[in-house]
């Protein structure tokens, strides 16, 4: 696979297509105030996390006495499981921030609600078949199939029961054990994929029951282009034409010892078993949903996996369309 190493990378890419996942949105709500969580058309909220409560002395301080603002250690420990259960998958999202909504985890003392959010594409397709019977699956151009779940067998007596006797519709717990990873084996990564329904793919979890197949899956964004940074270059993407980033993959650290090796002492290069746990999630909150972002590869930015180890950047990502549905 080619590298393209250089001081400044700069990359547009002409294509629409999905991204499951856009920039981070954050709202803080004064207690008693309401916290507005939306997404654009085609978007479902995903909470990432929530608190209510008190971190520090100036958030919705104005106005309040000072002895409302001493407790700075003031948290609800199910806030964050509380929103997620209000709004999660909805387009739209209003929020209290009181106490009888969180409980009160400091009396007395004047609170506020800090929620951090994502807007994620209504991507999942679900398709269910009867045995001896194909489930096709299909994604869009620049897109590939990511299989969420998939079960064979049966789990009530009405799907696929036309024309067939009662003794075949009885049992109801009835479940391919390893139904989820076989589908994922022949489809994860293509644009299209056929999967027949059947006991010769999945086994026989039932014998004389007759069986159907259900599959869940979501469409994600197909990287376009593979780009290496060494450390304290800087990387500059950027779209046009309305497109904005999406990050697929991104490694911070050392695999090999010839990238970025040039002018470097050997013993900078010997450990290639070197990567940033965070780099990933990192680059998916700074630049996804931009049209333009500029990143420094600097070891302050990505914490740093291996002292004394000369590291890189490697970054796979495409330019999509902000949400496109299907």
């Amino acid at each position: 696979m080619q590298r393209l190493i250089m001081q400044r990378l700069s990359l547009s890419v002409f294509l629409a297509t999905a991204c499951l996942f856009v920039r981070a949105e954050e709202r803080t709500a004064c207690e008693l105030s309401t916290a507005d969580l939306t997404c654009g058309l085609g978007q479902v909220i995903n909470i990432d996390s929530a608190d209510y409560g008190r971190s520090d002395h100036t958030t919705c301080s104005q106005g309040r006495p000072s002895q409302q603002l001493q407790n700075v250690n003031c948290a609800s420990s199910g806030a964050t499981n509380r929103m997620a259960e209000m709004c999660d998958g909805k387009s739209h999202c209003s929020v209290t921030a009181s106490n009888s909504v969180f409980d009160d985890p400091c009396y007395g003392t004047y609170k506020y609600l800090q929620v951090s959010y994502s807007c994620k594409c209504k991507a999942i397709e679900q398709k269910t078949v009867c045995e001896l019977s194909t489930a096709d699956l299909t994604c869009g151009l620049g897109q590939v199939i990511n299989i969420d779940s998939a079960d064979y067998g049966r789990h009530d007596r009405t799907t696929c029961s036309q024309g067939r006797p009662s003794e075949q519709l009885q049992i109801v717990n009835c479940a391919s054990s390893g139904a989820t990873n076989r589908v994922a084996e022949m489809c994860n990564g293509k644009s299209h994929c056929s999967v027949r329904a059947s006991n010769s793919v999945f086994g026989d979890p039932c014998y004389g029951t007759y069986k159907y197949l259900q599959v869940s899956y979501s469409c994600k964004c197909k990287a376009l282009a593979r780009m290496v940074s060494c450390e304290e270059d800087t990387v500059d993407l950027s779209c046009h034409s309305g497109k904005v980033i999406c990050i697929d993959k991104a490694v911070y650290g050392r695999h090999d010892t010839t990238t970025c090796s040039h002018g470097r002492p050997s013993e900078q290069l010997q450990n290639v078993n070197c990567s940033s746990s965070t780099a990933n999630d990192h680059m998916a909150n700074m630049c996804n949903g931009l049209d333009r972002c500029t990143i420094e590869v600097v070891k302050s930015m990505f914490e740093d996996p291996c002292q004394g180890t000369y590291k890189y950047l490697q970054l796979d990502f495409s330019c999509v369309e902000p949400c496109v549905t299907r």
